[in-house]
């Protein structure tokens, strides 16, 4: 029995020495890099990775090992991270973060664009949505990798405390479609976070609520799009479907189309009863831990109420839009399969078809988004108001069009 122990001993004392040996140990990638990248060398020193004895060719392989074979050394993805942080991976596989890439590339107005603006040099929309799990060209042929986790740990010293930052969320969920940076920045929880910083521990930060316990998941009830199905009430789903269909979700007679199996794959929406109910719930419990429970249901509930009367307002829009097509005064692009098509984004081919995606994209996700991050200025004026206004607009632009064909016979 004691010779076991003694060989126990032993076995830690050489297992203990290895890894200090490891981290003291200099990378035969250092001395060149150094000298080429030092910024990168420093930051992986100054990491944690490096101290646990973490090596360059742990992540990116031992093939590249001359100035002119860089291309060589590979991209890092989730399953790199995996043998050390399996758990973090799997959540992130499993939430909307991994999809993100899905979710871009899949909008008709993607294939329009130049590879500058959505694809090589993260310039455009590939500079976000480099987080989602990619194809194979991307990740080979562009040697972007697949999925990246230094989208929040960015490189090369990969910071936890980083991560945990709220402002580490702000590049990508702030601007034209989703401020959320700007929204909870300005709102009372953002407020009290900057006021009393980071050891506030009253004020939410994106991630108490949105990666709760570290949970890299990142779901939310309504998803992206403020979408859900099936709906109760009969008259919201009857402007929801309107909503759809000008999404080419649904055909004009209201059945699926192929971009349905899109939405699925993106999780961009949520189209069961019970998956609704599962994020929703999650949420009540974590803002339950500084407000009443009842009291978070209803705000919650009450940000839903305004989900119900901007859809009103967009599906509208859209019946005055679908009108004009109907009745020949707007004509279907040779290319396009559905019209309007709010996926077109500004690849619209008229000024009306402009303001519907603006409309959707913009004002309406301002009124919602502002709803539930209790922001009441983006929720009224940079949502509320101009959707109002821009549906006064379209009728007008309408009336206009209407007008000319009507003078032309």
């Amino acid at each position: 029995m004691n010779i076991l122990r003694i060989l126990l001993v032993l076995c830690c004392a050489l297992l203990m020495s290895s890894l200090s040996f490891a981290a003291g140990q200099k990378s035969v990638c250092i001395d060149c890099h150094k000298k080429i990248t030092p910024g990168v060398v420093q930051q992986h020193l100054d990491g944690k990775m490096s101290k646990k004895g973490i090596d360059c060719s742990t992540c990116h392989g031992s093939e590249h090992k001359k100035a002119d074979d860089a291309k060589l050394a590979k991209m890092p993805t989730p399953e790199t991270c995996s043998g050390c942080h399996s758990k973090q991976v799997d959540q992130f596989k499993a939430g909307k973060h991994n999809l993100a890439w899905i979710a871009a590339s899949a909008m008709p107005m993607w294939a329009h664009q130049p590879k500058g603006v959505v694809g090589e040099g993260y310039k455009g929309c590939s500079s976000c949505h480099k987080i989602g799990v990619k194809g194979e060209k991307e990740k080979y042929e562009y040697h972007y990798g697949n999925a990246q986790c230094d989208s929040c740990h960015t490189r090369h010293s990969f910071k936890k405390s980083e991560a945990q930052d709220p402002r580490a969320c702000q590049t990508c969920h702030m601007g034209f479609d989703h401020p959320q940076w700007e929204m909870w920045s300005t709102s009372k929880h953002g407020s009290i976070w900057q006021i009393e910083g980071k050891g506030s521990k009253r004020a939410p930060t994106c991630q108490t609520c949105h990666m709760a316990g570290g949970d890299h998941n990142v779901m939310t009830s309504w998803g992206f799009l403020a979408l859900r199905l099936p709906e109760d009430d009969k008259d919201w789903l009857n402007d929801r479907v309107t909503i759809l269909q000008a999404l080419g979700v649904l055909d004009d007679k209201g059945n699926p189309t192929a971009r349905l199996d899109v939405v699925k794959a993106g999780k961009v929406a949520r189209l069961t009863k019970e998956e609704f109910q599962k994020e929703r719930d999650k949420m009540i419990k974590i803002c339950a831990n500084c407000h009443g429970t009842s009291y978070a249901k209803n705000q919650l509930e009450a940000a839903d109420m305004v989900i119900k009367d901007v859809d009103k307002i967009m599906a509208e829009a859209i019946r005055e839009v679908q009108g004009l097509y109907k009745d020949g005064i707007l004509k279907k692009p040779a290319n396009w399969t559905f019209a309007p098509d709010l996926l077109q984004f500004y690849e619209a081919k008229s000024s009306v078809e402009q303001d519907l995606y603006v409309m959707f994209l913009e004002y309406r996700m301002r009124a919602f988004q502002g709803a539930f991050h209790m922001n009441p200025d983006y929720m009224h004026w940079y949502g509320w108001a101009p959707m109002k206004e821009t549906l006064q607009k379209i009728k007008d632009e309408a009336e206009k069009l209407r007008a000319e064909k009507a003078a032309k016979k």
